[in-house]
């Protein structure tokens, strides 16, 4: 099983990145995808998910209204649209994948590498 995360960089606040997540050695459509982040002294906390269809999205407080997580299941891919950034918005961002839909990043099977994204003038 692989998770590899990808698309992280430097942006300037305001700025758009966009992440994908792409996985590998497992059915990717029997899955739900998330999106979690960790900031250096904080906790890994939840960013976005999505259901094995895309019937349903979720996202956390903070990033509602600017961040769009989607997926392609025929490419076994997920995606995460980040506009209008923050620097509070700057972190390792890992995408992960569990069988139900959950916020807790204890209950997920699958774990990316991470990817960096900064935001910095």
């Amino acid at each position: 099983v692989q998770l590899q995360a990808s698309g992280g960089g430097l942006v300037q606040p305001g700025g758009s990145l966009r992440l994908s997540c792409a996985g590998s050695g497992f059915t990717f459509s029997n899955y739900v995808m998330g999106w979690f982040r960790q900031a250096p002294g904080k906790e890994r906390e939840f960013v976005s998910a999505i259901t094995r269809s895309s019937v349903s999205t979720f996202y956390s407080d903070s990033v509602k209204g600017r961040f769009t997580i989607s997926r392609d299941n025929a490419k076994n891919t997920m995606f995460l649209q980040m506009n209008s950034l923050q620097p509070e918005d700057t972190a390792v961002y890992y995408c992960a994948a569990d069988t139900m839909y959950d916020r807790d990043s204890r209950r997920y099977d699958y774990w990316g590498q991470g990817t960096q994204v900064t935001v910095s003038s």
